[in-house]
């Protein structure tokens, strides 16, 4: 694997984990958003990785000491079908006939577990991303 493949492996992690973490903000901002276009509360996101692989025609093309691919993508969003969570609120414009509000099915620790978790992987990705640098530095000072 060559310096380069490291750095896109890297960098799609990176990617991927900063959209995690906008992901987690968004849930958090519309935590009490009790009406959105379709008419219903926010509804809680959350984001689909998937390994970005080599397809079999890749694979049979390259050698065997290289390897080509690899990292994480972002396949989709998907909402969360948890139940919306009824809160009494009788003067809240948003309330059915017994005065109960729903409110979104956002978990504001849960959220913030998310986004630590996020930013540590994306942390990570760049510590990963100084030392294949370093590594990079130093073979260009071999040849010398």
């Amino acid at each position: 694997m060559s310096l380069l493949d490291s750095m896109n492996i890297i960098g799609s992690g990176l990617t991927a984990e900063r959209f995690r973490m906008d992901i987690a903000l968004q849930n958090i901002a519309n935590q009490n958003t009790t009406r959105t276009a379709n008419g219903e509360p926010y509804r809680r996101k959350q984001v689909v990785f998937v390994e970005r692989g080599m397809s079999f025609s890749d694979a049979l093309r390259t050698e065997a000491a290289k390897v080509e691919g690899g990292g994480v993508r972002v396949t989709q969003v998907v909402e969360s079908q948890r139940d919306f969570i009824p809160v009494y609120d009788p003067d809240h414009p948003d309330a059915n006939e017994e005065g109960y509000v729903m409110m979104p099915n956002v978990n504001t620790t849960e959220e913030r577990v998310d986004l630590m978790a996020a930013s540590n992987s994306y942390e990570a990705n760049l510590t990963a991303l100084k030392l294949v640098q370093s590594l990079a530095l130093k073979a260009l000072d071999i040849g010398k």
